[in-house]
């Protein structure tokens, strides 16, 4: 079973967010539309198609929807597939390194300096290992035909 059209135009909404949001949803859709997806996942991102389809044009707050509907179909697929956009495991990493490998390092800096002020230093540090974890593992989805050709870029 394919996957849905949106029924919806850029030309019919006047917000100007909307019609890059919804090229970006197309895109995904027609790249999901490339691979072979199993019967119940396919049966949801229609359902969820299907409900998106039924909104008001003429809902100010649609663009937003878009984004929404998005990131439904793309933690659904991570979820139930294992399959991810490219960099994602890159950008989850480096939020990661940053958060709990650079604080650990600032700290160490810190204290074996006597002066907290270097507690900064960690940052970058703890960036760098978490980019390159997740460059690591993004390149074994990509192996393992579990990437999309398709970054979202911003989740607005």
């Amino acid at each position: 079973m394919p996957l849905l059209p949106i029924i919806h135009r850029i030309s019919d909404h006047p917000n100007p967010k909307f019609g890059k949001k919804l090229a970006r949803l197309n895109t995904l859709l027609q790249e999901l539309g490339n691979r072979e997806l199993p019967g119940k996942d396919e049966v949801y991102i229609n359902g969820l198609i299907i409900d998106f389809n039924k909104k008001d044009i003429r809902d100010p707050k649609l663009h937003k929807q878009v984004c929404a509907l998005q990131n439904k179909i793309l933690k659904h697929l991570e979820r139930r597939l294992k399959i991810v956009p490219k960099g994602h495991y890159q950008q989850q990493w480096m939020a990661i390194g940053m958060a709990s490998i650079g604080m650990i390092f600032g700290v160490g800096f810190g204290m074996a300096l006597n002066n907290m002020a270097f507690l900064g230093l960690g940052l970058p540090v703890g960036m760098s290992i978490g980019l390159a974890i997740g460059v690591g593992m993004d390149q074994k989805a990509a192996r393992e035909n579990r990437q999309l050709r398709f970054k979202p870029g911003l989740r607005w």
